[in-house]
């Protein structure tokens, strides 16, 4: 399964396509003769973005400097609480770390627990890796790495911090790692494990998804400063654009913005919920930007909301479920609301 993210068809091992959401071109494609314009609904992104601050154009003429980098660390250390900004590693959006770690260690076995975002397992098992879905933590037996989606995408899933530091000890003294997705925790009361990075964890932290700014790519690994220095210097330099670097130091460090929206995207989800009970939906579970329930019939769902400019996320290997992310405005909840009347 895949959160949501820019709609580009990845390749997994043996060049399987990985779906994604946000692919309108394939909406359009499956829907041609659709209203426009499209809600896109098949994402787990913030439908309201931050307000981006007015930046100096210079930013766009240079190589981001040293300070730079080093002031995004500091900030981004401190919104995810992490030990030291040593340990922070920004990049152009997580998946060029989902797909930088594997390449850092000898092929060994994987356990990712699932099921969950497909790119990890893709990932790892690109580089060689013996890859194990399993369901749960403690499906991980001898595997020397372990994938954990905290909160899980799609079904909202969550695993106690202390389960998972466990876990990771566990795997240190194996020789290997736990890595802890954490894109969707931003707007969730859940405990972060980046307090407690160390050799045997790795966290991943979204930034395009909380603040609705995913086509700026940007991203952060969260680890110790050994793997984190490995991990920056297989992504090379000035990996992170200027404009990039100063709009995640602004947003990053906007608490009063970040609280209001928890707020506001749980009282979207509610209503969210509502809205799918009152189709006859069954809620699977989700986070407060994204929604995943089962129906009697959710291909023909798909199919009627498809027609209608609304795109959603399905799962060819669960076909009554589908996923909703939130709309973005009045418009698009009413329209919303009358298909699934």
């Amino acid at each position: 399964m895949s959160q949501g993210g820019p709609g580009h068809s990845a390749r997994g091992e043996g060049g399987t396509p990985v779906a994604h959401g946000g692919d309108l071109d394939q909406a359009r494609a499956l829907f041609p003769g659709a209203l426009e314009p499209w809600i896109d609904l098949s994402t787990g992104i913030n439908p309201v973005p931050y307000p981006c601050p007015p930046l100096d154009s210079s930013l766009f003429q240079r190589l981001p400097s040293a300070a730079d980098h080093a002031a995004l660390r500091e900030t981004a250390a401190r919104a995810y609480g992490a030990p030291t900004a040593a340990g922070i590693v920004p990049a152009p959006g997580t998946q060029i770390l989902i797909e930088t770690l594997p390449r850092l260690m000898a092929p060994c076995d994987v356990a990712v627990v699932g099921p969950t975002y497909a790119e990890h397992a893709a990932a790892w098992g690109r580089a060689g890796h013996t890859v194990r879905p399993v369901s749960d933590i403690a499906g991980v037996g001898d595997a020397r790495v372990a994938v954990v989606v905290n909160p899980n995408n799609p079904d909202g899933r969550v695993r106690p911090a202390q389960a998972l530091l466990a876990l990771a000890e566990t795997l240190q003294a194996r020789g290997g790692f736990l890595v802890v997705d954490e894109a969707f925790a931003d707007f969730e009361p859940v405990e972060s494990v980046c307090p407690q990075v160390g050799p045997g964890l790795v966290v991943l932290r979204s930034f395009g998804k909380t603040f609705g700014l995913a086509g700026l790519r940007l991203g952060f690994a969260v680890a110790d400063s050994e793997r984190a220095a490995a991990l920056a210097a297989a992504l090379g330099p000035w990996a992170v654009s200027g404009p990039a670097l100063a709009i995640g130091r602004a947003a990053l460090a906007d608490r009063p913005w970040l609280a209001a929206n928890a707020a506001a995207r749980a009282g979207d989800a509610a209503r969210l919920d509502r809205m799918i009970a009152r189709a006859g939906g069954t809620l699977i579970g989700g986070t407060r930007l994204f929604r995943t329930a089962a129906f009697p019939d959710g291909p023909a769902l798909f199919r009627r909301l498809g027609e209608a400019g609304i795109y959603v996320r399905r799962f060819a290997e669960r076909p009554s479920q589908l996923r909703f992310g939130l709309p973005a405005d009045k418009g698009e909840w009413c329209r919303l609301s009358r298909m699934l009347r």
